[in-house]
């Protein structure tokens, strides 16, 4: 184990531990799909994804060195839910950046955590810049969702529950988005059994990750996707992702699916697994289904159910 594993894992565990109170223990599943396969199911987490792992880690280790007048966060849901629901947890204001065309559902819980929501003029492409002057004009604390060692620690905790579970897995899966869910998994994984093949999957029409793992360096799009995967419609992946996956070497490898196999994926995950799964959430499914990802027993982390219903219905008209 390096020293950059051995480090970074005593903060996934110090996060596991601190978070334990706030999060559920979500179940690993088997399936008939496959008997080699592994589900993390992170849709039963609190708030339907598994985002409140980092973001109650981040919020409650701000807490730790200095209660903040409150948290900002920018967010296309489901970062925004776990940041309110930590931020009220504590007792402290949550102001949260959604960009307009952002899914309903999530924006209406997020508001109904007691979020301060901002959303008009705000889109994908202005929603950094925006927040640079929110935070210019208000003392409130960022809670980035991928590029900050608090979230991608409480992120982590999930394989630590998925390993403990499957010690023997040879192949672990997640969506990749800005990073945050691989980077803790890869580091969970690599302190388990350095030889596991950690993998990120991204939809093709937003494969920045994946461009950036080919190339060696940071690489951004130009504009934000398109995707039915709403939730990974990033145009980078974050500096301390990027150290992480690459720099450490700690993800094997970054594979694309299309959006047909995404709604495919989709329509196998409410009709055969009976999970009700967002598209971002089954992405790492999508890449297994379509034989992307390594041979060997494989756990897939399904990040989270809050899918858009108008959505899904027609996904499932369409079988």
């Amino acid at each position: 184990m390096t020293g950059f594993v051995a480090e970074h894992a005593a903060e996934v565990d110090a996060a596991a531990g601190r978070i334990r109170p706030y999060v559920r223990r979500t179940p690993t599943l088997t399936t008939d799909l496959d008997a080699r396969l592994r589900l993390k199911a992170e849709c039963f987490q609190v708030t339907g994804s598994f985002k409140p792992r980092g973001a109650f880690n981040a919020v409650l280790s701000l807490m730790q060195r200095g209660r903040p007048e409150g948290v900002v966060a920018v967010s296309s849901g489901n970062h925004a839910q776990a940041v309110a629901l930590a931020a009220r947890t504590v007792g402290i204001h949550a102001l949260i950046l959604i960009p307009e065309d952002a899914n309903p559902a999530k924006v209406a819980a997020t508001r109904a955590l007691g979020a301060e929501v901002i959303q008009k003029g705000i889109t994908f492409a202005n929603r950094e810049q925006r927040l640079r002057e929110v935070m210019s004009e208000r003392e409130l604390a960022l809670v980035h969702p991928f590029d900050d060692w608090d979230v991608i620690h409480g992120q982590g905790s999930a394989v630590i529950e998925l390993l403990a579970d499957a010690p023997d897995l040879e192949v672990v899966a997640t969506p990749v988005g800005g990073g945050g869910l691989l980077s803790g998994t890869a580091i969970a994984a690599a302190r388990h059994n350095p030889s596991i093949k950690v993998i990120g999957v991204e939809p093709a029409q937003a494969d920045d990750a994946y461009r950036s793992w080919k190339e060696g360096s940071i690489q951004t799009l130009s504009a934000a996707p398109t995707t039915l995967a709403d939730g990974v419609r990033t145009t980078a992946i974050g500096k301390r992702n990027f150290e992480v996956m690459f720099t450490n070497r700690l993800v094997s490898e970054i594979v694309t699916v299309t959006e047909e196999e995404i709604a495919s994926a989709v329509r196998t995950a409410w009709t055969r697994l009976r999970l009700a799964l967002e598209p971002t959430g089954v992405l790492p499914l999508a890449a297994f289904i379509a034989g992307k990802l390594p041979a060997g027993k494989t756990g897939l982390v399904l990040s989270g159910g809050n899918a858009n219903l108008e959505t899904v219905a027609k996904l499932l008209a369409t079988q």
